[in-house]
């Protein structure tokens, strides 16, 4: 028979990432936000309404498929969540910065300061150099934001308050793949750059992610397989990556 990519939420999960170990550990993260971990380290609150901020895990997680939850703990605001891909610590702020940005607005909104409307919806775009206010926005190229692709069914449709979802994504060198509630919303081919994985907030408080789970990214596409199978091939030898270090 043959199978496509399984969600992660079909497959065996490793115990939860130890959010402890992530950059400035304690409740820190680069930025303007306000990073604060539970006490367990199985999740962490942005609570600032502010520029944008990265927690990222100072690691490389490019070979991975990460899976959580997300979830805007207040019906204030109408701003972004989302997370970061191939990110290196300080690339808020490095001119010479290249990795993935997908980020969530909950309301079309017009900003006169940036002069133009940021769009509602779930996008990934490619960020190079330091991330402006106005580039994240946006998602403008002449601020080194370049929109790649909206979601399959959320590209146009915001987050809803107080409501917890589910995230799957896929990370390779050449293929990205994004699952909101199981559904497959993005999924993009290229040249992906090496480094971590991390949670993003602009101008949005209150946003929770949790139960964060690592493991080695499965082959993406169709792959004949014996019917008895699927998840086996799909789950297994699945745990090396949690936590691993960036090498060269």
């Amino acid at each position: 028979m043959t199978i496509a990519f399984v969600p992660a939420a079909s497959w065996a999960a490793p115990a939860p990432v130890d959010l402890n170990a992530w950059v400035a550990a304690g409740g820190g993260g680069e930025g303007a936000g306000s990073w604060t971990i539970s006490a367990d380290g199985n999740s962490v609150v942005q609570s600032a309404n502010g520029d944008p901020t990265v927690f990222h895990n100072n690691a490389n997680s490019r070979g991975a498929a990460l899976s959580g939850t997300i979830t805007v703990e207040t019906a204030s605001d109408d701003d972004f969540i989302g997370f970061v891909l191939g990110y290196e610590a300080g690339d808020l702020t490095n001119p010479s910065a290249h990795y993935l940005l997908i980020d969530w607005k909950q309301a079309a909104q017009t900003y006169a300061p940036y002069g133009g409307e940021a769009k509602a919806g779930l996008a990934i775009s490619r960020v190079r150099g330091a991330l402006s206010n106005k580039g994240a926005w946006l998602h403008d190229p002449a601020e080194g934001v370049v929109e790649l692709q909206r979601g399959a069914t959320l590209g146009s449709t915001g987050w809803v308050d107080n409501t917890t979802y589910t995230f799957d994504l896929i990370f390779t060198s050449t293929v990205v793949q994004v699952f909101v509630n199981g559904v497959k919303e993005l999924d993009i081919a290229g040249a992906f750059p090496y480094g971590g994985f991390g949670f993003y907030n602009f101008s949005q408080q209150g946003v929770r992610y949790a139960g964060l789970e690592e493991r080695a990214a499965p082959q993406i596409g169709a792959v004949p397989l014996p019917g008895a199978l699927p998840l086996m091939a799909l789950g297994l030898g699945a745990l090396g990556l949690r936590g691993r270090r960036r090498c060269a």
